[in-house]
């Protein structure tokens, strides 16, 4: 379970318009890099999106993603690791669901239930 702390963070980081646009990439998924072809289709691999990847898509050096992907990692918005000579990312579902139920707690009036 998220702190208050927590989920701030995660608030404030997708506050960057940058940063929100790579996780909602992230959190999509519109391609697949994998390094082994081997990999079932359901794999969590096979789900991940490389940096590499992410950086052509938003034309930003591969240093302004990096940055950008430690304050979403830093923030729990996204699980980050290494396989071979790659970085793979794929969003975390748990806080992504628990932030969506803190909203929904809002919404429905219910004030302590979203800390």
């Amino acid at each position: 379970m998220l702190t208050i702390e927590d989920k701030v963070r995660a608030f404030k980081a997708l506050g960057h318009k940058t940063r929100f646009d790579i996780f909602i990439n992230i959190l999509k998924a519109p391609y697949v890099c994998g390094i082994n072809n081997k990999v079932k289709k359901d794999d969590i691999i096979a789900q991940a999106t490389c940096v590499g990847v992410i950086a052509e898509r938003f034309n930003y050096s591969l240093p302004t993603i990096s940055r950008h992907i430690k304050e979403l990692k830093e923030a729990k918005l996204i699980n980050m690791y290494k396989e071979g000579n790659r970085i793979f990312l794929e969003p975390n579902m748990d806080v992504v669901k628990e932030l969506s139920e803190c909203f929904n707690s809002i919404v429905r009036g219910e004030e302590n239930e979203y800390v």
